[in-house]
């Protein structure tokens, strides 16, 4: 519990350094500091050194989860920010698999370098990150909310191809920034739930919650789930694998359906499909006399789950949390979501093992009728809440919901420039 309880107090605190000292020398001191960190884990030889470990490396875990979409938002053109921020879904699938991998080659050990070792490789990520931070620009959007037009075209240069127009970049971000002070949008945490920002807060918020109400926390409980549903332990952990493995492909098919399909439709219709999946697992684990054939269903039914989960509201998620959060309070925004989406998890890592423990609820795979139930819910928030932001600029995005536009409208709304008043917007169908 010392790691999540740590994540939801770090993303909140994550703002802070982020707002004063920018983007990148926050993540270099939590790079570092996570390489400190490791050393308390490493030499713990009592619970309680453990437990202090585990919570303060959740503390820099949670500056990183609102680092990461922050970042790589601010960073990337509007053509491929999608597929970046999705990208950060790929990291922690390729992390639970590695971290998997390392499980199973120390479970035999019977000293403490069973646990020592998996911290100990921990070490390795830092000395692969700490060389490329000398190569890593600031972002420029910190840059120009700072006054550093300079330093932020030098950003913007170092982050262009040379047949890009910087100074028209940085206009434009000028611009945004100029935009979101006349409609108020501030920059403090107070500001993520005034006006406009509650919205966007709410969006950002609902999106990330989604992940864990549609039952990914069921993933982290995988070799046992298949355990408690039937299968030997060796099956059991192999099934437990193929499900990170094909959450890998999953999230690689998504980078090809956030531009044909979009963000809203891929969300919404992922919801639909896994709130379904789990309903189907809940009714084969009432087959009468559980026969082998319903288990390995009910265990393949779940690795297609996971694969669309990861093509859909997994990867989608991280799209949406950048792109509805307004640029002056994005990292502030981020925070709330990861925290609410932080508290949430903590209920999850208590209730699971509750939930299928034999000698407690022993639901097994009826709790897909639990999960289905919550993505349902999930789907009918979705639906009316959860916009299309593909191909929008940030500007075009503050004036979308500045004026209220509904989420199922912003895709047929078309912005036009008069030179008069400005953008407005219009043929909203």
């Amino acid at each position: 519990m010392g790691s999540p309880v740590g994540q939801v107090v770090g993303a909140l605190l994550a703002a802070y350094p982020m707002q004063r000292f920018g983007r990148k020398r926050t993540f270099a001191g939590c790079v570092l500091s996570t390489a400190g960190l490791v050393l308390v884990q490493f030499f713990a030889r009592a619970m309680g050194v453990l437990v202090v470990g585990e919570l303060l490396a959740g503390l820099v875990l949670g500056v990183f989860v609102v680092i990461a979409p922050t970042y790589g938002s601010e960073v990337c053109p509007t053509a491929i920010r999608g597929h970046l921020a999705s990208y950060i879904e790929l990291c922690f699938v390729l992390g639970q698999l590695v971290a998997n991998g390392v499980t199973a080659g120390t479970q035999h050990m019977h000293t403490h370098w069973a646990y020592s070792l998996p911290f100990a490789l921990q070490w390795l990520w830092a000395a692969v990150i700490v060389p490329g931070l000398f190569w890593a620009p600031e972002s420029p959007w910190w840059l120009v909310q700072k006054g550093r037009l300079a330093d932020a075209h030098d950003s913007l240069r170092r982050l262009a191809s040379p047949d890009v127009d910087v100074a028209e970049t940085l206009a434009s971000i000028v611009e945004t920034n100029r935009l979101e002070l006349e409609l108020e949008a501030g920059s403090t945490y107070r500001d993520c739930f005034r006006r406009v920002n509650l919205r966007r807060t709410e969006i950002a918020s609902g999106v990330y919650c989604c992940q864990v109400l549609s039952g990914i926390y069921l993933v982290s409980y995988g070799t046992y789930f298949f355990q408690q549903a039937g299968l030997p332990t060796e099956q059991a952990f192999n099934m437990s694998v193929g499900f990170l493995g094909v959450g890998l492909v999953g999230v690689v098919v998504s980078w090809f359906l956030l531009v044909g399909v979009g963000r809203r439709l891929l969300f919404v219709g992922g919801l639909a499909i896994l709130s379904g999946l789990q309903f189907l697992i809940g009714i084969l684990d009432c087959v009468p006399g559980r026969p082998s054939g319903a288990i390995w269903a009910e265990s393949a039914l779940m690795l297609v789950w996971n694969l669309l989960y990861n093509t859909t509201i997994g990867p989608v998620c991280f799209v949406l949390l950048s792109e509805c959060s307004a640029t002056r309070v994005r990292s502030k925004t981020i925070a709330v979501a990861t925290a609410a989406q932080g508290l949430l998890g903590i209920v999850m890592t208590v209730a699971i093992p509750y939930m299928i423990n034999p000698a407690q609820a022993n639901m097994q795979g009826k709790l897909g009728f639990f999960f289905g139930g919550l993505a349902g819910l999930c789907l009918l928030w979705a639906y009316f809440r959860v916009p299309e932001t593909r191909g929008r600029t940030y500007g075009e995005l503050d004036l979308l919901f500045d004026k209220g536009v509904s989420a199922r409208k912003f895709e047929s709304c078309r912005l036009a420039v008069i030179p008069e008043v400005g953008a407005t917007v219009h043929t909203c169908r």
